[in-house]
């Protein structure tokens, strides 16, 4: 006989059978004691029991509690992923001053292609691979997976023999690489409101920019120690390490992450429901339900009728285009007449520097609710570093411009 729970309920609890996907699929149904059109639940939705008998105080504190919990169990993987992201992208860099131009017989403009051809492959994955994302709604499966990887093709390049097999390696790099920051920011925007979302993007973006502090300081250790060793040149034992390490993060990450506050074991249900509720309240919509509510030509549909996308854009293509330099830098450094350790050593600084400025402007920008100008200004200040960059060779300005850049 049916329980009273399973009369009220438009889908019956014993249908459940503890599936994930089945119940964020009908969550909303679950919620609801009719079956209604979407547009009228979001306007006649209530907050759940648990959230509306907590006082404005009570509330105030376990949200408080729930966001540190969120930021405990979700931010310290994400962000040395990214970090191992970004270093496997970029060590590249490094490499060439530990001899991989020279031992590849690298010659004209076939490095800055090797360079270039990253960014072919991103390009090509990154909305193909959030379109599968939201189709699987598995983000604790699909990004460690994807990770493991691009970890073993990063590792796969300290075989690389020639021109050809380097640029064939830094393609598919880029490839299975461009599913993991838009993953992110997808996977981020499901746990935290706009509020909170801004700081929370500059503290996964600070892993990139420790990649960079970190490649260079794990590049001057292997090129000091390791250069040579079983026959093998430094360069090459850089992207073995770097790479096994990655896949090892890669396999701890599913122990890890969870997918949607929905269907997190570690979310008491008080938690849970306000998890979720919050979302709701800050954006008329809680985290992923299913892919059916989710189709991708309303998603197609809001992204070319923003105009806002367009503008932030341009200023993204602009932003990575001048950031680019980073796959150059240690070379640039490498001209002030410093030797090759001393030179990966210099590379250092202006990452940490970068990570401290970047905590501090959205930090700032979240406090305050302002967001043009913390976005501009930076970008102006990056301006003129890099003018003072290609007007002038003296050794002072020069590193000045490196950390202002």
């Amino acid at each position: 006989m049916a329980s009273k729970q399973d009369e009220d309920d438009p889908v019956p609890r014993s249908d459940y059978n503890g599936d994930d996907k089945y119940i964020a699929e009908h969550a909303s149904d679950i919620s609801l004691e009719n079956a209604v059109p979407t547009s009228s639940v979001r306007r006649k939705r209530e907050a759940p029991p648990l959230v509306r008998d907590l006082t404005p105080e009570e509330r105030e504190h376990l949200e408080k509690r729930l966001v540190r919990k969120i930021d405990f169990c979700l931010l310290p993987m994400l962000i040395i992923m990214y970090l191992m992201n970004y270093l496997d992208r970029n060590n590249i860099a490094a490499a060439r001053i530990a001899g991989l131009e020279d031992d590849l017989g690298l010659t004209g403009s076939q490095y800055l292609t090797c360079l270039s051809i990253l960014f072919v492959g991103y390009l090509l994955m990154q909305v193909p691979s959030n379109l599968f994302l939201n189709k699987i709604g598995k983000p604790a499966l699909y990004l460690p997976t994807v990770m493991i990887v691009w970890g073993v093709i990063s590792a796969a390049t300290s075989e690389a023999k020639s021109f050809g097999g380097l640029v064939a390696i830094r393609f598919f790099l880029g490839f299975v690489e461009a599913a993991y920051f838009p993953g992110c920011l997808f996977f981020l925007s499901s746990w935290y409101t706009r509020k909170e979302l801004g700081l929370r993007v500059a503290i996964l973006y600070s892993g990139s920019l420790a990649s960079g502090a970190f490649s260079g300081l794990i590049t001057a250790g292997i090129t000091g120690n390791l250069d040579g060793a079983r026959g093998i040149a430094a360069w090459r034992w850089l992207f073995i390490i770097e790479g096994v390490i990655t896949v090892f993060i890669a396999f701890s990450a599913y122990f890890v992450l969870p997918n949607f506050p929905r269907t997190t074991a570690w979310l008491k249900e008080d938690e849970r429901q306000l998890a979720i509720w919050r979302l709701d309240e800050d954006i008329g919509e809680d985290d992923w339900t299913g892919s059916q509510s989710q189709t991708f030509l309303h998603g197609l549909k809001l992204a070319f009728t923003d105009v806002k996308m367009y503008i932030l854009m341009v200023l993204l293509f602009c932003f990575v285009a001048s950031g680019t330099v980073t796959n150059l830098f240690p070379t640039i450094v490498e001209t002030l007449g410093y030797g090759r350790i001393n030179t990966l050593l210099l590379t250092v600084p202006p990452y940490v520097l970068g990570v401290i400025t970047t905590f501090l402007n959205s930090w700032h920008a979240d406090r305050t609710g302002e967001r043009y100008f913390h976005v501009t200004l930076p970008l102006y200040v990056a301006v003129a570093a890099f003018i003072i960059a290609a007007t002038t060779t003296a050794t002072a300005p020069r590193m000045d411009q490196q950390y202002v850049a």
